[in-house]
């Protein structure tokens, strides 16, 4: 904890952060608020707000910064405190000021504490082609009712078009372009897609019992309406609510889901379940680089092919070759 009169020194003169992150100016300038987007904006405040509660104020210094991440280092993953080098560096910036954050102490500190406290980043669990057979089939067990059909419509779309959970919650049906051949679907938010220049992704007609394009069908005949919110919630009288799913329903749902099916690792599960099982999926049926990229709406090259390494891992792999050549020579000794 940072020592009173050291934060008697940096308390003077200085305007607490927590209304920041003024890094939008009060709101007075939209096009400023604009620039970043509401999530980083949310983490920059839980980062601000987590290191004056230790006792950290802004302007800081590099001294008080590395006392912050040495007191830290064995209580927080290095990935959070790196984002909190972060929303304190973009305040100094935003304040036109002297950025602490660069200075080498600073640098050098964050650097051992990724060395020695590192850890390899918990991945949500990827959903095969099987293990949505078995929640499509468990879902498709059930009576009928509108949470029946939202939630097949919500497990097919969700998981064919490798969508994320804040872009399932931002589509709204008039978003929809229906086709003979399937339906296109306008992203009218997207994490890469910050400009708004419109991402769109392709959902083909498919047979009826696995078929992401009957479901959503059945689902938005059930709503009946023709604009507002794609996924909506469900009360438990069935009744279909106005407003869109909240991005934490996503993950609850397939927690919930999973644990219904008895999937042991339900509790990894999460909306990027659904992205990182259509393309690990995708890699594992030899599908093309180009296709993957383009149904997950990456910008990122690297990204696409880290899923089509870890999708292929298995069936992809050099000891696959050398066992068979190595059971050969086995049977030649073994006569």
């Amino acid at each position: 904890m940072i020592k009173k009169d050291e934060r008697s020194k940096h308390l003077s003169g200085v305007t607490k952060a927590s209304g920041l992150i003024n890094l939008e100016l009060n709101g007075s300038n939209k096009y400023v608020v604009a620039a970043t987007s509401d999530n980083t904006r949310r983490a920059y405040r839980s980062a601000i707000r987590q290191f004056e509660k230790w006792g950290g104020r802004l302007p800081s210094e590099p001294n008080v910064l590395v006392g912050y991440l040495n007191e830290r280092a064995g209580q927080i993953n290095p990935r959070s405190l790196e984002l909190h080098l972060t929303a304190i560096s973009q305040w100094h910036i935003t304040q036109s000021m002297s950025d602490p954050t660069r200075h080498p102490i600073v640098e050098k500190t964050i650097n051992g504490i990724r060395r020695i406290h590192g850890k390899p980043k918990v991945k949500a669990k990827a959903l095969s082609l099987n293990h949505i057979v078995g929640m499509l089939s468990y879902l498709r067990a059930l009576p009928d009712s509108n949470k029946k059909a939202r939630d097949i419509a919500l497990l097919l779309v969700g998981f064919f078009g490798a969508f994320r959970r804040s872009e399932l919650v931002s589509i709204n049906i008039d978003d929809l372009q229906w086709e003979t051949d399937g339906v296109l679907i306008t992203v009218p938010k997207s994490k890469t897609d910050q400009d708004s220049e419109g991402l769109t992704r392709g959902l083909p007609l498919g047979n009826q019992l696995i078929c992401p394009v009957s479901a959503l069908k059945n689902w938005i005949d059930r709503i009946g309406d023709d604009k507002g919110p794609l996924f909506k919630p469900i009360n438990k009288w069935d009744q279909i609510q106005n407003q869109s799913l909240s991005p934490g329903a996503i993950n609850v749902f397939l927690k919930q889901l999973g644990k219904k099916c008895q999937f042991d690792f339900a509790d990894e599960l999460s909306s990027h379940s659904f992205r990182r099982g259509m393309s690990t999926s995708a890699a594992r049926e030899k599908i093309d680089f180009a296709l993957i990229k383009k149904q997950g709406g990456w910008k990122n090259d690297a990204t696409v092919w880290g899923y089509i390494e870890e999708g292929q891992s298995l069936t992809e792999n050099a000891t696959i070759i050398l066992m068979e050549k190595m059971l050969g020579l086995m049977n030649q000794r073994l006569g």
